[in-house]
């Protein structure tokens, strides 16, 4: 899951990244609104985290404009406790709202469960054909019962594959959505990650659909 964090706080900014690339989400950062907005119109995220108050152009702008061409789920994060504020973040389109200061466990969950709903699930296990599953909160994939041992990268694909199983995925999607802005995309590391998938859990685990992407069975 790719995410985006805009906020100019650099201690902020850089503890909020850090939890999340520890919970496996590649993470892009911005400083300023017009920044945030430039990267949230160019790439395709699973989640934005957006501050309120930004240098250069404030939060509530930038979800406005966001706003008119995309439907990326968004939670604002603001030191203002006033309803009134609240409200007009909601009303801009905001789908959930936390005040500062926060602490960064529930950031995470409330994260976890705003990609859940933008997917279509409703709680944080996914079960698959084969007597697998993914707990998304654990960050583990599972074979009746058993741990099965994936790397970071590995789990991730697995994890966003489960999340759209109804759906073919394409290379350029999938790409887009397991690896940050500081990846190269000339690497082959996306083909490596589905064969060692497949050298694990089976060469039917991820399906080829030639010419279109992939697909879990």
């Amino acid at each position: 899951m790719r995410i985006l964090l805009i906020e100019d706080h650099p201690k902020l900014q850089s503890s909020i990244s850090r939890a999340l690339r520890r919970e496996q989400f590649a993470v892009d950062v911005a400083g300023d609104g017009r920044e945030g907005l430039e990267k949230a119109e160019d790439y395709e995220y699973d989640a934005i985290i957006l501050d309120v108050m930004l240098p250069v152009m404030d939060g509530w702008a930038v979800l406005e404009k966001l706003r008119r061409t995309k439907d990326t789920p968004v939670i604002m994060l603001t030191a203002l406790e006033d309803l009134d504020d609240r409200v007009k973040g909601l009303d801009l389109g905001a789908d959930d709202y936390i005040s500062k200061p926060f602490q960064i466990p529930e950031l995470l969950a409330r994260l976890r469960a705003l990609i859940r709903r933008a997917a279509g699930k409703s709680t944080g296990k996914i079960e698959l054909d084969g007597g697998y599953l993914v707990d998304l909160k654990a960050k583990q994939l599972t074979h009746s019962g058993t741990p099965i041992e994936l790397t970071a990268r590995e789990y991730m694909m697995i994890e966003y594959l489960a999340l759209h199983r109804t759906q073919v995925i394409s290379r350029t999607e999938l790409y887009d959505h397991l690896f940050d802005e500081t990846e190269s995309t000339l690497s082959n590391v996306l083909d490596v990650n589905v064969s060692r998938v497949r050298r694990k859990l089976g060469k039917d685990f991820i399906i080829t659909h030639r010419g279109l992407g992939y697909s879990l069975r």
